[in-house]
């Protein structure tokens, strides 16, 4: 049976303070006041952050990143593999052809030599990089009084020696794990050096807790340092169920949760990211039991759903920022 959000946030009262929000109102005194010092996105004792893949359609540097955390009051962030690399100087990836383009065979080839090469660049780029610039990249986050907890360099298809440099990079950048899509493979693989740098390797899920026979509980098993980045508006649209039965249970091996707005299994339509307070996730409820248990679980603000024409991805992320707010305050 699916469940709906909790009734004690209604989406009129959402919509009447988004509006606001989106004229820089509803954020005063709390957030836009805090841009003066240093931002402050924990209410009522639950870390409130966002992922960088929610400005993907804005300019997208470090920096941009920072100044968007820190004129939304966001003090948390799951930073990117891509934003903190191209900070560091990595080699450029192969530029890909126009996506209808119809290559010969002979042009395929040659892209693919292009791809080989970027990829080897980058491999070495990896291995042997001073860790000097993400000292920097931390140095500059630290000073605007953002934290980042987990660096998504997603690095279950990487060498070796790039794993081990995807943990020292993230241990350098005060993050307490890297992020990777959940999977057989990566789950038995990362594991391991999650163990050997003394970090956390934390998996995202689509909607493969839709499919039959799927468990988290086999993934976690093949090492304690396995956690969950848990998504929980994939979640509930790929099964129907209520993310708090997944979260009560396997609360201690969860260490951050995706929030977003999606309409469920059974849904009309069926499992759709849907502006904040117009889909069917429970977020509210998610957020109450986790303040409720005061368990140290961070949340991150995913922005998926299309971003209106009389608005950009910024003022998306200040709404959703309030929506967390007023559920928590």
């Amino acid at each position: 049976m699916e469940n709906t959000k909790s009734s004690t946030f209604s989406r009129r009262s959402f919509i009447s303070t988004a509006a606001l929000a989106s004229a820089g109102l509803a954020f005063a005194p709390r957030t836009f006041a805090a841009t003066k010092g240093k931002p402050n996105s924990k209410f009522g004792g639950v870390q409130i952050g966002a992922i960088t893949y929610s400005w993907r359609s804005m300019p997208s540097t470090a920096e941009d990143i920072l100044k968007y955390c820190v004129e939304a009051g966001i003090s948390s962030i799951e930073l990117m593999g891509n934003v903190a690399e191209e900070f560091a100087g990595i080699p450029a990836g192969a530029q890909r052809p126009p996506r209808d383009s119809q290559l010969s065979d002979n042009e395929k080839a040659e892209f693919q030599k292009k791809v080989d090469a970027a990829t080897k660049a980058q491999r070495d780029w990896r291995i042997s990089v001073s860790m000097d610039k993400y000292k920097a990249l931390r140095k500059m986050y630290d000073k605007a009084g953002v934290g980042i907890h987990i660096v998504k360099f997603a690095p279950a298809g990487w060498s070796d020696g790039e794993i081990d440099y995807a943990f020292k990079a993230a241990i350098v950048l005060g993050a307490k794990g890297i992020t990777n899509e959940i999977g057989e493979e990566a789950c038995q693989r990362l594991g391991k050096f999650a163990e050997k740098h003394d970090m956390y390797a934390i998996y995202h899920n689509h909607g493969q807790p839709g499919e039959p026979g799927f468990s988290f509980d086999k993934f976690l098993a093949y090492s304690p340092k396995n956690m969950l980045n848990f998504d929980c508006g994939h979640y509930f649209g790929a099964t129907g169920n209520h993310p708090n039965e997944i979260i009560q249970r396997l609360h201690d091996r969860i260490f951050s949760v995706h929030l977003k707005d999606k309409t469920g299994k059974k849904g009309n339509p069926a499992n759709t990211n849907m502006p904040w307070g117009e889909g069917d996730t429970p977020v509210a409820d998610i957020l109450k039991l986790v303040q409720k248990n005061k368990w140290p679980i961070y949340f991150d603000i995913e922005l998926e759903y299309p971003v209106p024409e009389n608005s950009d991805a910024q003022k998306e992320v200040k709404k959703c920022v309030e929506y967390c707010r007023k559920i928590l305050a």
